[in-house]
């Protein structure tokens, strides 16, 4: 029998990584790799993307970067067909990619709405159904949304809207997906994390610092390393039993 630990390596398996080249996706991408898996991301900005290439060679480990931007249907395809072709499959999918915009919702404008939606919502779920059709054909797969714990409050002192809803669409879709597909052998989860340094999340400044920060029991913001795990864990066979969860990992941040 394997023994405990065994159960989170990812040898032999495949994994995809949208928005892999910064903060939390980046951080993603390299402990799959550190875990055994092939690991492939898609991302938009070419530099960023071999720069993370450069530095998980650094590691010792080999990354597939695909230049794409996953708003496009036929981008998603290619990442998803390129992902097969060069890595030999696809078993885990991480929907990462998202963006966050900081408006009041009179000011929120109709092109600021369908951006935020079109990413962290449309993108994620045309994402899930291609690597959820090659999965289903081929004995089924693990699939790790990134939400947050925006999901499930109201974050404070910005106001965001468009965010708090496009990641509230998010956990339900994972829970919606995780039912549909689990006699296909498809895991489907989600981790929620609270605020993590990264330059989507300036925590550091001073008007943000008050309630990010000083609201969390843990006093402190995430490293993306810490989040990075639980990814590995819900792609894993240490999760074999879990589909349709959402992870909290805040700090004690939803305590309140």
């Amino acid at each position: 029998m394997a023994g405990v630990l065994d159960t989170f390596r990812l040898d032999g398996r495949t994994a995809l990584v949208t928005g892999g080249n910064r903060g939390l996706g980046a951080a993603f991408v390299v402990a799959l790799a550190q875990a055994g898996a092939k690991v492939a991301l898609v991302a938009r900005d070419a530099k960023r993307n071999a720069d993370v290439v450069a530095e998980a060679a650094a590691q010792g480990h080999d990354v597939l970067a695909i230049d794409g931007d996953i708003t496009s249907d036929a981008d998603i395809g290619r990442a998803v067909a390129t992902t097969v072709a060069e890595l030999g499959g696809l078993d885990i999918m991480v929907n990462n990619a998202g963006t966050c915009i900081h408006n009041p919702s009179w000011e929120v404008t109709d092109d600021e709405w369908d951006s935020v939606l079109n990413l962290n919502v449309r993108a994620l779920w045309k994402c899930s159904r291609a690597a959820g059709k090659h999965m289903a054909e081929h004995g089924g797969g693990a699939i790790v949304n990134i939400g947050s714990i925006s999901a499930m409050i109201v974050n404070r002192p910005q106001w965001q809207p468009a965010y708090n809803a496009s990641k509230a669409a998010v956990h339900q879709l994972t829970k919606s997906l995780a039912a549909e597909w689990a006699p296909l052998g498809i895991r489907v989860n989600a981790v929620a994390p609270g605020y993590v340094k990264t330059e989507m999340a300036p925590v550091d400044r001073p008007e943000f610092r008050r309630h990010w920060i000083e609201d969390v029991p843990q006093l402190r913001a995430a490293d993306p390393a810490e989040i990075a795990p639980s990814v590995v864990f819900l792609a894993s066979d240490a999760a074999s039993f879990m589909t349709g969860s959402v992870l909290v990992i805040d700090g004690g941040y939803t305590l309140y």
